[in-house]
């Protein structure tokens, strides 16, 4: 029930591409926050410090002028003061009495200036002021709304051989004007690149999660049984690897299919091969030779040994499944592989005798000692023998070698035919791989290989075929181990 409601609800390609398309935008966002702050924070306040200096530099040349000489003696100093810097001058007495005002270099009628300017109201008002009053020197930025509006120096003098005055007033009107223009700038390029962004970002969302909707309508395909589906997406990055594995699991899953039907199709001619044996001869003893001893008794002798043959199969098929689900473990103790070899050996002589198949067994070791699952490994000389059997032709003979050497005991089952051609060599030793046998022979089940290849894997032999002199030969190893140590 929970499958199904898995596999009925909508397609998440929407919830990716907008992932991606937020996540693209919190990029963008992140930039353009970064371009406000650096505007706002450090180049609004560059701006400001710059048009400061300027204003110092311009001062530089009478600077020294206004702090030695006397004011009365040279009128033209404020008024060049107030023209160079394109603002107020403001000389008070030693009260605060307003003496003097000139604009961009022009003087300003006394009454006029203390009545309708603003200004000269605003720097009474300040702290300091008051300051200046003491005879200390300040520099002063005022501000209105977090901006910049003026500039402001005061500095000590002399003035008819007294204390005074000088206020330095420089409104900041053009720099706030530039400073609009940028925020203005920076609005229209700010709207500008999201816009620009968004629709990039939509894009590339749309074009980077394109080949995954192509892959994953492949994996649909794949699930719904269509195994010659492909992604067909040639890209060099993961995207291009998980295409080629997709592709690969694809072959793997047509490879599946057809040794699914190949095995349904063989168990089900092996096992019926046997039941209809057994069904047949039984009702022969029970029907027409149950008098006769000899027959009777061959009859029964028939009907054990398919009996036998099908539960074989079964136990392969139920040994293999286990083995691959993990279920079985090996039962390891000491044996003698000699003696596995030898039972295993005579055990099939009788099934190669029927078709005047010899089997000869090579070896000069007489003790063997490993630590292994005896039963598991008698299934895997018997499987290779029946192999063998199958693929080999009346009146020909089977050598099984048992060789010693320094580090391992070498088990090889060789028969003659037809060599294996290389690329199927790495193939028979998957599950229901099957090649033609000779005469229709079918010793065993198609398992056999395969479940030689896992037992041993179990037990960590190496194993593996070779083909030379008109010979096919199966072995395996097996590593020596010191029995008293372990």
């Amino acid at each position: 029930m929970n499958t199904r409601k898995a596999m009925s609800r909508p397609a998440p390609h929407a919830k990716i591409v907008l992932r991606l398309w937020l996540s693209m935008m919190a990029l963008v966002m992140l930039c353009v926050g970064f371009l406000w702050a650096s505007q706002i924070f450090l180049f609004e306040d560059n701006y400001v410090q710059s048009a400061i200096s300027e204003l110092e530099s311009r001062m530089n040349p009478i600077s020294e002028d206004l702090k030695t000489e006397d004011l009365a003696q040279d009128d033209s100093l404020l008024s060049y003061l107030s023209k160079s810097t394109n603002g107020k001058v403001l000389l008070l007495d030693e009260s605060g009495k307003l003496l003097e005002i000139y604009t961009y270099g022009h003087p300003l009628e006394l009454e006029v200036a203390e009545k309708e300017n603003k200004t000269w109201q605003k720097i009474r008002q300040s702290e300091e002021y008051q300051t200046l009053l003491a005879g200390e020197q300040y520099q002063k930025v005022s501000t209105e709304n977090g901006a910049p509006v003026s500039f402001e120096i005061g500095i000590p003098v002399r003035y008819q051989a007294e204390s005074a005055y000088v206020i330095l007033y420089s409104p900041l009107g053009e720099l706030q004007t530039v400073l609009r223009m940028n925020r203005r700038q920076l609005i229209v390029l700010s709207v500008l690149l999201t816009l620009a962004a968004a629709a990039l970002a939509a894009i590339l969302s749309r074009r980077f999660v394109k080949p995954i909707l192509i892959i994953k309508k492949t994996v649909d395909q794949l699930a719904k049984g269509d195994y010659r589906t492909m992604p067909g997406i040639s890209l060099n990055d993961e995207i291009g690897s998980l295409s080629q594995s997709v592709e690969e699991l694809g072959i793997a899953l047509q490879r599946v299919d057809v040794l699914r039907k190949e095995v349904i199709a063989n168990v089900s001619h092996e096992l019926r091969s046997p039941l209809a044996l057994i069904a047949g001869y039984a009702e022969m003893v029970r029907d027409i030779n149950w008098r006769d001893d000899q027959k009777r008794q061959e009859d029964l002798d028939l009907i054990i040994h398919e009996a036998r043959r099908m539960s074989e199969m079964v136990n392969d098929i139920l040994d293999y499944s286990q083995f691959q689900a993990g279920f079985i473990k090996l039962k390891k103790d000491w044996y003698n592989l000699c003696d596995i070899i030898e039972s295993e050996t005579a055990r099939c002589e009788q099934g190669a005798s029927d078709h005047q198949i010899q089997i000869q067994y090579i070896t000069e070791v007489k003790e063997a000692p490993i630590l292994a699952d005896a039963l598991k490994l008698s299934q895997v000389v018997r499987n290779l023998l029946y192999n063998a059997i199958n693929h080999t032709a009346d009146g020909k003979t089977i050598t099984v070698t048992f060789e010693s050497t320094d580090n391992v005991y070498r088990v090889a089952v060789a028969n003659p035919g037809e060599p294996i051609p290389e690329e199927e060599q790495a193939l028979i030793w998957e599950r229901y791989q099957r090649s033609q046998h000779q005469g229709g022979r079918h010793q065993g089940t198609g398992l056999g290989l395969s479940i030689v290849s896992t037992i041993l894997n179990a037990h960590g032999m190496s194993y593996g075929v070779d083909c030379k002199d008109g010979l096919t030969i199966f072995w395996f190893s097996c590593p020596k181990q010191d029995a008293a140590r372990s």
